[in-house]
């Protein structure tokens, strides 16, 4: 399938999500070549915030497909409703015709953003969790933009072809032919700077002390030695919503080392634990 000649639509941001201008210009260039864009980053990185973003500016609907270890490709294709059918047929009390397979075919949500009338964007969240073959064939019938149902031999071709956000947390290695048909993005972690961009954005309204003092805080968290999962930028936002809610909070307390609710950063025990005693000298 080709491009098409009309004007494209180009992404610059969303009403959340703040863009940085490289990720921006490989969203854009991804969309015009209509090629997977696959990103990788740790999590919290706003891998999966980008194509609800996407979504939100472009007008475009959301098909999220969230891949699993044991999932088949099949499953993100179709699925033929062979017990269904099986019931009707036993029991005679439904209104759909049993002689007819297609009546018990649901689309998956690959499938799904093929027969969808208009472009959608679908986010292939996680495919590092999938084994190499799922991988590769996903990505060959994303190129040809079709499939087979054989249970009706029947080829579904993609109405439009959808916006593809592919996304990894680097776990498992993907194979050479897989990265080779994506074009490919790393976000990194956002620095301070950004972040404070990031803050204001979901709270235009904080004021300057708790806004330092929570950043920097929080940073110095993340630097604690022997925490396995580093709180990410969604942790942050939640914390100083509970800050926030509580009316006894002082801004300048977290200057002083004062560090609470941190179940609201850190969500492992061990991790929680090493925190709490990390912060507690540092109010020594």
């Amino acid at each position: 399938m080709q491009p098409e000649n009309s004007t494209q639509q180009k992404f610059a941001g969303a009403t959340r999500y703040v863009l940085d201008e490289e990720l921006a210009q490989i969203v854009n260039i991804s969309m015009a070549l209509e090629m997977p864009l696959l990103l990788k980053g740790e999590p919290g990185t706003g891998k999966t915030m980008l194509a609800h973003a996407i979504s939100e500016a472009l007008n475009m609907k959301l098909i999220v497909l969230n891949v699993k270890s044991s999932m088949k490709l099949i499953e993100a294709l179709y699925q033929y409703d062979t017990l269904t059918r099986l019931n009707d047929s036993r029991f005679g009390d439904s209104k759909r015709d049993v002689s007819d397979i297609e009546e018990y075919i649901k689309m998956g949500k690959i499938g799904q953003s093929f027969v969808a009338d208009e472009k959608v964007v679908l986010l292939i969240d996680e495919i590092d969790k999938a084994d190499t073959d799922f991988q590769d064939d996903m990505l060959d019938v994303l190129d040809q933009m079709e499939f087979d149902i054989i249970e009706i031999d029947k080829t579904v071709t993609a109405k439009n072809r959808p916006v593809i956000i592919i996304t990894s947390n680097a776990k498992k290695d993907l194979s050479d032919p897989f990265l080779g048909r994506c074009n490919f993005h790393h976000i990194a972690f956002p620095d301070a700077d950004m972040m404070h961009r990031i803050v204001e954005v979901h709270f235009p309204e904080i004021g300057k002390d708790l806004l330092e003092s929570s950043i920097r805080a929080f940073y110095k968290v993340r630097d604690f030695r022997g925490i396995e999962k580093k709180p990410a930028t969604r942790e942050l936002i939640n914390w100083i919503r509970a800050l926030q809610a509580d009316p006894d909070f002082k801004a300048k307390n977290l200057i002083k080392g004062d560090l609470p609710y941190l179940g609201v950063l850190f969500k492992k025990s061990p991790d929680y634990a090493v925190a709490k005693n990390a912060s507690a000298r540092m109010r020594i």
